[in-house]
């Protein structure tokens, strides 16, 4: 990585940070972790090198650094994201088949509370600003909205359409994917309720979204086979470029300025940002069979994306469900390292 170079002493301090080069990257390792069922979200806890995998009926928690198996949580009937709360050493686990979310211990992994959610209770935030956690639930069209240290539900907040991924700016405003009308919402943690609604087009089928509260951008990964740049305060699209297809993932390196999409055709779009309003696609590294979702550890600037092998759909399933998803190889679920060139 270059230095920065101060060209004059009235440079603009944001000038100066975006003389950094964008950065390549390479697939450096594959944890091979194995075990049966789908997968879903997965979330990094850095400051103890762990990972949260979503596995359908579980979490599986692995050591990032070695991708050992450290532990699992149970209890889950189609388990989906994890929002942590370190501060007071709780995690915060979406169960979509049973409308809840599933409260446990960041240490000893232990559940510890059972918590009443919304229908198809999907991906989960924590808001520092407002010390709160926030799921949202695709099928009731709601955020809940839960207080973390007593596990209590404080509110529900209608947000008129099925949400996906949500961002906290961290200034009281949360931001949230409408996947069914191509919207995003803002919404007020202090009133519990949406402020502001806008289009994402011409992106279509919003889905994933990671956030640069610096510059107020959001990036907004759609099905329409492009990211979204969104001024999150003038609530306009800024420029489009072209990603992988099939995006389920979005991740922000503040000290890159790099942005990433993982992509159910196995690729991970890198996207530099030159300046707010300035972009270019960097590479498409390949990562492996439908690698849609991810989670990044910016402190190391590496990229988690789940992959796994999968075998031909039986003629006989075929001809009575021509949608069924082909079966995934038993022990071929991993998880690809993706870094800059020169770090690993």
């Amino acid at each position: 990585m270059r230095r920065p170079v101060l060209l004059s002493f009235l440079v603009a301090p944001f000038l100066i940070t975006t003389s950094l080069a964008a950065q390549k990257y390479i697939a450096s390792h594959t944890y091979t972790v194995g075990g049966e069922g789908g997968w879903d979200y997965i979330v990094p806890d850095a400051p103890r090198h762990r990972l949260f995998v979503a596995r359908g009926n579980r979490f599986m928690v692995i050591d990032m650094n070695s991708g050992q198996l450290i532990a699992e949580i149970k209890g889950f009937n189609g388990a989906h994201g994890t929002a942590l709360v370190p501060e007071i050493g709780r995690g915060f686990a979406t169960s979509g088949e049973d409308s809840s979310i599933i409260m446990f211990d960041m240490v000893t992994y232990k559940p510890l509370l059972k918590i009443r959610a919304g229908d198809d209770a999907d991906d989960i935030i924590y808001d520092p600003f407002s010390k709160r956690v926030y799921s949202f639930n695709g099928d009731a069209n709601t955020a809940t909205v839960v207080d973390p240290r007593r596990g209590t539900v404080v509110g529900t907040i209608p947000l008129g359409g099925k949400p996906e991924a949500g961002q906290s700016a961290r200034n009281g405003r949360i931001y949230v994917n409408l996947v069914d009308s191509s919207q995003i919402v803002e919404i007020d943690t202090k009133t519990m309720a949406v402020t502001n609604r806008w289009s994402t087009a011409p992106c279509k089928t919003p889905v994933s979204m990671a956030i640069d509260t610096r510059s107020q951008r959001l990036f907004v990964g759609c099905r329409s086979g492009v990211l979204a740049i969104v001024d999150y305060n003038k609530r306009a699209i800024v420029t489009t470029l072209p990603i992988g297809q099939g995006v389920d993932g979005a991740g922000w390196d503040a000290r890159l300025r790099d942005i990433y999409t993982s992509n159910g055709d196995g690729t991970l779009t890198v996207i530099h940002q030159d300046s707010p309003d300035k972009y270019h696609v960097v590479e498409n590294v390949q990562t492996g069979e439908r690698g849609r979702t991810m989670g990044i550890d910016a402190a190391t600037h590496r990229i988690f994306v789940p992959v796994a092998k999968f075998g031909p759909v039986p003629a006989e399933s075929t001809a009575t469900n021509p949608r069924r998803r082909p079966p995934m190889l038993p022990g071929s679920f991993a998880i690809v390292v993706v870094e800059p060139v020169g770090s690993h």
